[in-house]
């Protein structure tokens, strides 16, 4: 197998070349290693080795679904024994972690062969991947723009065709918003239906979640139907589907009932292009036999972002907390948007946490009874095309500023001033759609219909659109998706991606 036969092929399609003899772990290990030191400087998505994938790949017993395929893990929640998971952040760069997580034990019981781990922001905390840490990551599409958060490293891993599949993981956005932005697969799974642990339980009160990012939707049922399943450290049992996901795919939908929006309180300024995103998915919906109507949005999406950020940064406070009673790490070990982040969410104390938790059953009864007359709901999973790099960046007069708020915890006076307002808008008025699905549980999947400027016909950038389903629909949405990749192929795009 050549290079270019390797980065044409799907995870599915290698496992079995592998199963058949045709190719070997360890030559489909080399081929990954070397497209990723053709890519990697220009693309900074791998920021970690991990040097055990040599006598994983040379082992002869070596089994499962995937076995033998290349794979990396994101440097967040996916531990790997004996490697450190940075989380992005100086402060955890130097500590080994105890044993594999939960989901890295699944990856290689499947024979995924993982050889590295991928870039990410500071605790996930952004929808982009600029750590200070490690540098941005770069969208393989156009390397002056983000490919997303904060998933980011796996996006532009996966795009640029280093591996077919990355681990990814999602707390707001952090599965779909990669995806968008590098014209990937990318399911966000019900809540509980993919494990966390053992290290700590589900992470945000079961807002984030483990997964995947892949080109092809084959890969994505496959690998789901690998790590999905409680664990002896589940905080419940979320039922797994009676069908593999793999099965469910192969039978179409029928007719469905599907509610479109592209409207935000949040940004009433939606880009055309991403408006036309969501127009060209419902045409080819419709031409498919859907019933598809343009709706008004079964949310404040405002209001929720607020209230996400409420609980995001009460979260982000608790994590700066054990990562300085882990490791010692002092304020210079923490970047000076997640130190203003976490006082904020300190300062706001937990009447205010716990109020925003008490007003997500409000969004959960909207959608519900949205999911009563409509199978599923679709936006634009971005509201603009990929940020350039640096483009929300915060200055460093202000980066100065925000460590001095920290330091003396004047994370109320902040508050009074608006700033929590600014930061609403800075960073979730691009991606005002994703943390729906978080807030209440439910599955959503990113699926990668349109690229940008020259709209479908090729070039520009990738701009995905979501589905929304309700609790339990994950198999719906993959087989969905796997009928839309069947009518507007994608995986043809993946073969000459520009570095």
């Amino acid at each position: 197998m050549n290079l270019d036969e390797y980065r044409a092929s799907d995870a599915t399609e290698l496992a079995r070349l592998v199963a058949e003899k045709q190719v070997t772990a360890v030559e489909l290990l080399t081929l990954a290693r070397r497209r990723a030191a053709d890519v990697n400087p220009a693309l900074n998505a791998i920021v970690a080795a991990i040097d055990e994938a040599d006598a994983q790949a040379a082992d002869p017993s070596l089994s499962g679904p995937f076995a033998g395929v290349p794979f990396l893990i994101k440097d967040l929640a996916q531990d790997y024994q004996g490697h450190p998971t940075s989380c992005g952040s100086r402060s955890l760069s130097k500590l080994p972690a105890a044993e594999h997580a939960h989901v890295t034990r699944r990856f290689l019981d499947a024979g995924l062969v993982i050889f590295g781990k991928t870039n990410t922001p500071e605790f996930g905390a952004k929808g982009i991947t600029e750590s200070t840490l490690f540098g941005p990551a770069r969208n393989p599409w156009d390397p002056g723009h983000t490919p997303g958060g904060s998933s980011g490293g796996s996006g532009a891993a996966v795009a640029a065709g280093v591996v077919p599949a990355a681990g990814a993981n999602d707390g707001g956005g952090s599965i779909r918003i990669p995806s968008a932005c590098n014209g990937l697969v990318g399911l966000k799974p019900t809540r509980g239906l993919s494990p966390f642990g053992p290290a700590g339980g589900e992470q945000m009160f079961g807002m984030a979640v483990q997964g995947v990012v892949s080109r092809t939707v084959r890969d994505a049922a496959g690998l789901y139907d690998a790590i999905v399943g409680p664990t002896p450290s589940s905080v419940y049992t979320t039922p797994t589907p009676d069908t593999p996901f793999t099965s469910q795919i192969a039978t179409p939908p029928g007719t469905l009932r599907i509610g479109f929006s592209a409207k935000s309180a949040l940004t009433p300024t939606v880009h055309p292009e991403a408006l036309a995103a969501v127009e060209h998915a419902a045409g080819i919906l419709t031409d498919l036999g859907h019933i598809v109507e343009e709706i008004d949005p079964p949310y404040d999406d405002a209001a929720l972002s607020r209230d996400f950020l409420t609980i995001w940064f009460a979260s982000l406070a608790s994590q700066v907390d054990d990562a300085r009673r882990r490791t010692g790490a002092g304020d210079k070990d923490f970047e000076a948007d997640t130190l203003a982040a976490a006082e904020l969410g300190r300062s706001a104390g937990v009447v205010a946490a716990f109020s925003a938790f008490e007003r997500v059953n409000d969004y959960v009864k909207s959608l519900s009874a949205f999911h009563d007359t409509y199978d599923y709901f679709l936006t634009p999973t971005l509201a603009k095309p990929p940020l350039r790099i640096g483009e929300i960046s915060t200055p460093p007069l202000l980066q100065s500023v925000s460590r001095i708020m920290a330091k003396v915890h004047g994370g109320s006076i902040v508050t009074r001033t608006g700033m929590i307002d600014d930061l609403v808008e800075q960073n979730l008025g691009w991606v005002p759609y994703t943390q729906l699905a978080n807030l209440t549980g439910r599955p959503a999947i990113n699926v990668p219909l349109y690229w940008t400027e020259a709209g479908n016909s090729g070039g520009g950038l990738p701009l995905g659109v979501q589905f929304v389903g309700a609790l339990g629909s994950d198999g719906g949405l993959l087989t969905l998706a796997a009928q839309l990749e069947q009518a507007a192929p994608w995986a043809h795009r993946y073969i000459d991606v520009a570095v």
